[in-house]
């Protein structure tokens, strides 16, 4: 087969697929998880039943597809929030932003349905040491407490923000985030949105 067919090919599959995670994730935000299935995602995209049954085996591999794609955007995310804030702001900014997103996740239903998987293990390892190595920066340059491992700190920090969740304002968030901050030892908190 020519490149040019094998490309065309090769987007057309690509768009299938995303139009299926995003309608998806379009029919949990507006009627929940147990209102997703497969005749309700052809409507919304359009495809016809047979062909979304050749990309995905059920409605479960469809979710598992959207929540890996914003695990994968969650951390990119995090990446340039670190990567553009001065090396002092950094922590906070990560920090913030990360509950932030813990705020808005999906339901309990379902992140206790998707937080199974094994590319959850392998995001959360990733942030772990993302983490961890941020704190490690921080406490080398003295912004920090010293007197605690990274690794322990990192598990403290995601623990601690992992209560974002059940906040319902954004000031409440922004407490939290200084709470933790203040168990690091940081001197201040900026806010950072």
């Amino acid at each position: 087969m020519p490149k040019l067919w094998n490309d065309t090919i090769e987007e057309h599959r690509r768009a299938v697929r995303e139009a299926t995670i995003t309608a998806a994730a379009a029919l949990v935000a507006d009627h929940g998880i147990t209102a997703v299935t497969m005749t309700g995602i052809a409507d919304k995209t359009g495809i016809g039943r047979a062909t979304l049954y050749k990309y995905f085996s059920d409605v479960d591999s469809i979710l598992l597809a959207w929540h890996e794609r914003q695990v994968t955007e969650h951390l990119a995310q995090l990446t340039e929030i670190r990567d553009h804030a001065k090396p002092e702001k950094r922590l906070p900014a990560v920090l913030e932003a990360y509950a932030m997103m813990t705020r808005h996740s999906t339901g309990a239903a379902l992140a206790d349905q998707l937080h199974r998987g094994q590319h959850v293990q392998q995001a959360r390892r990733h942030l772990h040491r993302f983490v961890r190595d941020l704190l490690a920066e921080s406490a080398d340059a003295g912004r920090i407490r010293s007197d605690v491992e990274a690794d322990e700190l990192a598990h403290f920090c995601l623990h601690a923000l992992g209560a974002a969740a059940g906040l319902r304002s954004r000031a409440a968030v922004h407490r939290l985030v200084t709470v933790t901050l203040k168990g690091l030892g940081a001197v201040s908190s900026t806010r950072t949105t």
